[in-house]
């Protein structure tokens, strides 16, 4: 045997048993070197991936880390770690693993507690799964979603009667914090008519995800539920596959047939982690430091929900959207009102007032309700909001004893259906109404 196929025999040896410990095909094993790391953002040279894909990175202690490439400069690869960047040193060996990424689902994930990656977290030992999806997701083709039709019934009264949700609707639940969204959220897994929930908790404090789990799902909750939690301590880039994940479980699902339940709290942390992202490789701000690749990865997330093809199953999507400083004008707020289906807004007043849920009925708005609903309560509904905000626009007259009973016939039935509006628009945190109980009480609040 000659020397140069002595050295082709060896180097092929070399790559076979590479692409066996990574699973790679030896053909497209093109190994790389760590060269500099800023911040959470490392830079590659000496090997080729597109944007999206995975690398391994050989560390100097224990098992290799999982990184995502997220853009490129000349002949260099931008990397985010998805894991612990602890032992990683200059030089280090990188290979790139093509292909998408893809995640393994399957029925085994009810009743759950995932990390990012789809790791579990409860301890309740490995999920065995077959089936395997892409994390990117895939386009439905606008033309084939089938319609909103049927409403869904959420169990809250002020939203089953005023702002009634459509299976397949995309909403947004808008406040600051400290004002409920939370525990809105969870009386909604409770007490929502679905099938299936997926619960996606990004960028929260870790005490939420316990907090969540147990309070609000409890273990009946969890039977038909899967929990992807990322919280604020996990890097930006598990914090954005934490919602990815979710949103993918949510398809598979509903690829089966099933109608979903997407919660995911919160949209806003899931922009955060890709702004911190884009601005650690190099992407300009724009809007409140917000770069421009913030606002085209919302719609792309959001638009993974919602009905498939007729006949096929559902995802009834819920985002919480965190108004920093109560500003609704805030430009993931504003952005996400202009992609999603409606949007629920709780305001801060409200809740300090001691009113629960402390829902804005004049703020909020369901783009379908019109369309899912009989025309009695369309119209009940538009009574209830005209009385309501003939008392807010008067109320300080009203208040100091000013206006004069007698004057106006809207603002003496405003003042005198007062009670009860209050008293449909409030509700215990235990108590569930049907969309039937809903109206109903509807009905009696205008007497």
């Amino acid at each position: 045997m000659d020397f140069a196929t002595h050295i082709n025999q060896t180097v092929s040896g070399k790559l076979d048993q590479l692409s066996q410990e990574i699973h790679l095909p030896s053909s497209l094993v093109v190994e790389g070197r760590l060269v500099r790391m800023v911040g959470m953002t490392l830079e590659v040279v000496g090997t080729f991936a597109p944007v999206g894909s995975r690398c391994q990175i050989v560390s100097t202690q224990g098992d290799p880390i999982e990184a995502e490439v997220v853009g490129f400069h000349d002949d260099r690869l931008f990397l985010m770690p998805i894991g612990d960047t602890q032992g990683l040193s200059p030089n280090a060996k990188v290979v790139p693993v093509p292909g998408g990424v893809k995640v393994k689902v399957g029925t085994a994930m009810l009743g759950r507690i995932v990390d990012g990656s789809g790791s579990p977290l409860d301890g309740k030992g490995s999920i065995e799964t077959t089936d395997e999806v892409l994390l990117s997701g895939r386009r439905v083709n606008p033309l084939k979603r089938a319609p909103i039709e049927a409403p869904l019934d959420v169990g809250i009264k002020a939203i089953n009667g005023l702002l009634t949700l459509g299976r397949g609707q995309r909403v947004g639940l808008m406040a600051g914090t400290g004002v409920g969204k939370s525990v809105l959220l969870g009386m909604m897994t409770r007490y929502t008519n679905a099938d299936v929930v997926v619960v996606g908790l990004v960028g929260e404090r870790g005490r939420e995800v316990n907090d969540f789990v147990r309070n609000n799902l409890g273990e009946e909750g969890l039977k038909r539920s899967v929990v992807v939690a990322t919280p604020a301590d996990d890097p930006p880039l598990m914090r954005l596959h934490g919602a990815m994940l979710a949103t993918a479980i949510a398809e598979y699902f509903r690829d089966q047939g099933l109608n979903v339940l997407l919660l995911m709290d919160s949209l806003t942390r899931f922009a955060q982690a890709q702004r911190e992202i884009a601005l650690a490789i190099g992407e300009p701000p724009a809007s409140k430091g917000y770069p421009p690749s913030v606002f085209s990865k919302l719609p792309q997330l959001v638009e993974r929900a919602g009905n498939a093809q007729v006949g096929a199953g559902s995802i009834t999507a819920i985002y919480t959207v965190l108004a920093e400083g109560d500003d609704q004008s805030d430009p993931v707020v504003d952005s996400a009102r202009g992609v999603l289906d409606g949007h629920i807004v709780l305001s801060r007043e409200i809740a300090d007032s001691g009113r629960y849920p402390a829902i804005d009925i004049e703020s909020s708005v369901s783009r379908v309700m019109v369309e899912i609903v009989p025309k009695e309560q369309m119209d009940q509904a538009r009574r209830f909001k005209q009385l309501y905000a003939t008392y807010q626009q008067n109320q300080d007259l009203i208040n100091v004893g000013a206006y004069r009973k007698g004057s106006d016939a809207n603002i003496d039935a405003a003042i005198a259906k007062r009670p009860d509006l209050m008293q449909f628009l409030s509700q215990q945190i235990d108590e569930r109404y049907s969309v039937q109980d809903s109206v109903a009480e509807l009905q009696k609040s205008l007497g």
